[in-house]
């Protein structure tokens, strides 16, 4: 299994983007988890088939329609842990 480590930043808290990130994964079969940053960026760990995190790293770019992303540092990263679904922590 594969992981996506990313790091979002921009107007990226108070804009649904933890909730849309929840959405884009599950809707590509992914696990782990997306949660706000106390300097205001958004940290995600995605786990699952490429393609799916190749689209979910594709939308973090973008990000939902209130959210202005500035940049996303994203790397794969091997995770000794499974998540069992995709949550918000």
């Amino acid at each position: 299994m594969q992981c996506l480590h990313a790091l979002v930043s921009g107007r990226v808290q108070g804009v649904w983007f933890r909730q849309s990130t929840l959405e884009v994964a599950r809707a590509h079969g992914l696990t782990g988890w997306v949660r706000n940053l106390e300097d205001g960026r958004v940290e995600v760990m995605a786990c699952g088939k490429e393609h799916g995190l190749m689209q979910l790293e594709s939308w973090l770019s973008m990000g939902p329609e209130l959210a202005t992303v500035a940049e996303v540092k994203g790397a794969r990263v091997e995770v000794t842990e499974e998540y069992d679904a995709f949550v918000i922590l």
